[in-house]
């Protein structure tokens, strides 16, 4: 029994313990009903709290992130970079993880996310990859795998970019790699890929007019060309089947669209009264 007990004068002084680190998720959100319980769902057990940040939804989906076990703020939609930051700000878990309401964590990610909590590391953060699906078919080619992205970083280390669009996280230190990736119910069917071709060419035009930036309808019919073929040629889209085809098609519309509204605006100088229309949260690739 001595050598399996210490005496009263060991534990007097008894080793210190290795304190797990936390996690917090945080999401924006908009009209995300049909997609979010997954994905609160697959950070259930390995997050300490889940941060929802919703911008006017009209389906419940604020109701539906209380009943989940999430803390819900509902705000104006101010970007995406200054929504991600709000929300960031909010946080109080050692690490945390961004991630889109369509998008969930995968079990081979969460083990290592598990071992990174016990373990600790010297990384600021982590790049994932993504496995993205379209029309239902996850996509191998395309320049939709492996697609690297990092959402995973130790909180104070790092911020979102202030853009209304497709943000990105500025990160002080080094970025690890993990190997398993964030699922990402990307597009459904085709009227969701045209629908965010559509939401996307606004906001991208409109962030690219407020940077001074001009095109014109041959500008716009090159680029949109250019984007097929990198996606499909280039990118081996072609391998992906009807679905990469499909894709490809989507992408040159929505580059072409972007460009095209940019010539628009270059021509008529409405930047600041075409600034009403952003893009809202849950519409990311």
């Amino acid at each position: 029994m001595s050598d399996l007990l210490p005496s009263l004068h060991e534990s007097d002084n008894p080793a210190p313990l290795t304190k797990r680190a936390t996690l917090s998720v945080i999401v924006v959100a908009m009209n995300e009903a049909h997609d979010i319980r997954d994905c609160v769902d697959s950070v259930r057990g390995l997050a300490m709290e889940t941060i929802v940040f919703d911008s006017g939804s009209t389906d419940g989906t604020p109701d539906l992130c209380r009943a989940l076990g999430a803390r819900v703020f509902e705000t104006d939609w101010p970007g995406d970079g200054p929504q991600k930051n709000r929300a960031l700000d909010i946080a109080t878990g050692d690490w945390v993880l961004c991630l889109d309401a369509d998008e969930r964590v995968g079990d081979e990610l969460r083990l290592e996310i598990e071992h990174l909590l016990e373990h600790g590391t010297t990384h600021a953060a982590f790049s994932t990859p993504r496995r993205s699906s379209f029309c239902g078919r996850f996509m191998k080619h395309s320049g939709w795998w492996p697609d690297r992205i990092e959402r995973l970083f130790r909180r104070g280390s790092a911020r979102f970019t202030d853009v209304r669009t497709h943000t990105r996280l500025v990160i002080e230190g080094t970025v690890g790699r993990f190997n398993g990736p964030i699922i990402h119910i990307a597009i459904g069917d085709l009227q969701e890929a045209l629908d965010k071709a559509n939401s996307y060419s606004t906001s991208g035009a409109l962030t690219m007019a407020e940077n001074g930036k001009r095109s014109s309808l041959g500008k716009a019919l090159g680029k949109g060309l250019w984007a097929f073929i990198r996606t499909y040629i280039i990118r081996c889209g072609f391998l992906d089947g009807a679905e990469g085809f499909m894709l490809s098609v989507t992408n040159a519309e929505g580059t072409y669209y972007r460009y095209a509204k940019l010539a628009l605006l270059t021509r008529a100088g409405r930047t600041s009264t075409a600034s009403g229309s952003t893009q809202q949260p849950g519409q990311t690739h």
